[in-house]
């Protein structure tokens, strides 16, 4: 056991360093201006020095590893078993340096006028979240984490169940939208965020309040 989550430590910081050997192998065919955040239509409206994608690399990933690693360690439940901590961990890191990667390929080949690719990208973990949540046991960590779903394990196991199936519709949606409707896909994508947090925490409300009522019946 102790080997498994050595190599799968190993494996991580492999994720995390992927882009930084990309970044210091393209660093001389970057421009010196590059494209640093869009608008919601996906239009350029920020550039900044190719120094900034340094930052970016160690935002996206170095402090998501020690928040990942470290805080479920303090976490009062510690319901989540090592397994399910290094899946979240590995997709997580994989989804970041992926976000990385794309960033740094496109602004190397200048052909990323909108990111969209990126919204596509958070649709698939989105997916991804969803699939996890019906495996997630109570805790104050990782989850859907409403006053109801900590307040009663049943009512956390409902809500996860039934959210899942959706967050993983929403995901793939979110993750086609820039395929079908390029222009509103920033807006599609606010939309399916908005519904999919608006139905967990109402999903747990209603599960909770369904158990109260049963238990006094």
């Amino acid at each position: 056991m102790k080997s498994a989550s050595k190599y799968t430590e190993l494996l991580i910081l492999a994720i995390i360093i992927i882009p930084v050997i990309y970044l210091l192998a393209i660093w001389a065919e970057l421009p010196e201006e590059v494209p640093m955040h869009w608008n919601a239509k996906g239009q350029i409206d920020r550039y900044g020095s190719k120094n900034e994608l340094v930052g970016l690399l160690f935002i996206l990933n170095l402090p998501l590893y020690f928040i990942l690693k470290y805080a479920p360690k303090i976490d009062p439940k510690k319901k989540i078993s090592d397994a399910q901590l290094a899946g979240l961990r590995l997709v997580m890191h994989l989804f970041m340096s992926a976000l990385a990667l794309f960033i740094l390929y496109s602004t190397k080949q200048a052909e990323m006028s909108s990111p969209f690719g990126i919204i596509s990208l958070v649709g698939l973990l989105f997916a991804v979240l969803g699939w996890y949540f019906s495996r997630l046991k109570p805790n104050y960590f990782i989850g859907i984490r409403t006053p109801w779903t900590l307040e009663n394990e049943e009512v956390w196991t409902r809500t996860h169940k039934a959210s899942g199936p959706v967050w993983m519709i929403g995901g793939i949606l979110m993750a086609i939208a820039p395929l079908i409707v390029e222009s509103a896909s920033a807006y599609i994508v606010i939309g399916i965020t908005l519904l999919l947090t608006v139905y967990s925490v109402g999903y747990s409300w209603w599960a909770f309040k369904n158990l109260i009522q049963k238990s006094e019946d």
